[in-house]
């Protein structure tokens, strides 16, 4: 085997353990919770609470990352610090029976976690040649770490073939609504980090440089706000983001109750296999839609996956529709945003850019979503352990996120006025 295609492989190993751990527990966390904390007041808010931790960490890790692993130490060694140690708070987090401790050691964990999702593709850009070509087949491997680790949580894929490595293990068939997924992630977490001190190096690159917090935070590309366009994407990527909480936070406990029990994060998995397939055609989509539409049509996806839930919580072939939906979800919009503010910002104000992109989306806006769906959950008095309750709240409890999806898509038509000129909005592709 080559040196390139060797360091290829192991990079391809470090995104699959990376999202590995990450999914492995993340999509069932809802269903833990609601049965570690069942009969806890406030529930719903627990989840919600539970699952912002995540975007609490997402909103400081640029800070960790611009100060620790761009000045001070490889970034491969500050990879395989944070996921030793991160794998012991997830072993003692799945051991946690009060709600409030269980928050702050997952707020404790995701500080840890967060900046590693940066920390690996400063890793794998440091070590190869030509990242247009090279990079989507290595990080495609986290995707799959994601999907995989659902099969083996589930102990399935989809219903076809069995996969009971937890029940040969532990006897326990359904292991999403245990403990199980929390240990699992913690031991891959300990071995990924062990793991990780082998990667090849990625020394520090602003070795000297002077920090600066509005930097780190991709503050300074506020001033691209100032474009009308440019302005109106941003406050429709922070606003879109508020209801895609709803789904990371509630969909697998939602479609365990409904139809697919214990084998639902087999399920969820779907999403990502969905996932890949369109981010593979958002080149053709995008020169065959321009970046207005495929902004537009992720949103109106939201809208649509949001309402198959309210009007058809009984309807396993709807609710698979619904799940099969993230892809043109998720690659319309960020995949098509991260490329739109690439070719909006100038050059060297593009790190700084997708950084305020992140801030806006994946941190303040899904922040707001999880408190906001936990406590709208308790105000509808959601009981998301059952089926009767799932039947008695899904209408409500999706209706708003459907709305909320809706409303943004109409203020976003309204709004944003692509330009036809290659020079203003039309994104360029490789």
């Amino acid at each position: 085997m080559s040196s390139k295609a060797n360091i290829n492989l192991r990079l391809s190993l470090m995104m699959f353990l990376q999202f590995f751990v990450w999914g492995g527990f993340f999509v069932t966390m809802g269903s833990y919770l609601l049965e570690v904390f069942q009969g806890e007041e406030g529930l719903n808010s627990i989840i919600g609470q539970a699952y912002a931790t995540h975007n609490w960490a997402g909103l400081l890790a640029p800070l960790f990352v611009g100060l620790i692993a761009d000045r001070l130490f490889n970034a491969e060694k500050v990879n395989a610090v944070c996921h030793l140690l991160g794998g012991l708070l997830l072993w003692y987090a799945s051991t946690i029976t009060d709600p409030g401790v269980f928050i702050w050691v997952m707020f404790a964990y995701f500080m840890l976690y967060m900046p590693t999702l940066a920390l690996v593709n400063a890793i794998a850009f440091a070590n190869i040649q030509n990242p247009d070509k090279e990079f989507p087949a290595i990080r495609v491997w986290g995707t799959i770490g994601w999907i995989i680790s659902g099969f083996i949580v589930a102990q399935t894929v989809l219903g076809f073939v069995s996969i009971p490595l937890i029940e040969s293990l532990t006897g326990i068939s359904n292991a999403q609504a245990t403990s199980i997924p929390l240990q699992m992630c913690a031991i891959i977490s300990v071995i990924y980090g062990f793991y990780s001190f082998t990667l090849p190096a990625a020394p520090p690159q602003a070795k000297g440089k002077k920090f600066s917090i509005g930097e780190a935070l991709g503050l300074d590309a506020i001033k691209l706000m100032g474009e009308r366009n440019f302005g109106v994407f941003a406050l429709c990527s922070f606003l879109i983001s508020i209801p895609l909480a709803f789904y990371y936070a509630r969909t697998n406990d939602f479609i365990a109750a409904m139809a697919f029990g214990e084998a639902s994060a087999s399920f969820m998995a779907i999403g990502q296999m969905s996932e890949v397939i369109f981010m593979l055609l958002v080149p053709f989509f995008l020169m065959k839609f321009g970046v207005k539409w495929m902004l537009l049509i992720g949103m109106l996806a939201w809208t649509l996956r949001y309402f198959v839930f309210a009007a058809f919580p009984e309807s396993a072939a709807l609710l698979i529709f619904g799940i099969a939906l993230h892809g043109i979800c998720y690659d319309f919009f960020f995949v098509t945003g991260q490329l739109y503010v690439d070719r909006k910002a100038p050059k060297p104000m593009r790190a700084s850019a997708q950084g305020l992109f992140a801030l806006l989306t994946y941190g303040a806006g899904m922040l707001i979503g999880n408190y906001l769906l936990g406590w709208w959950g308790d105000s509808i008095n959601l009981d998301g352990s059952t089926m009767a309750g799932w039947l008695d709240g899904a209408f409500a409890f999706w209706s708003m996120p459907a709305m909320i999806a809706l409303a943004v898509a109409a203020l976003f038509y309204f709004t944003f006025w692509e330009k036809k000129s290659v020079d203003e909005d039309v994104v360029e592709t490789p």
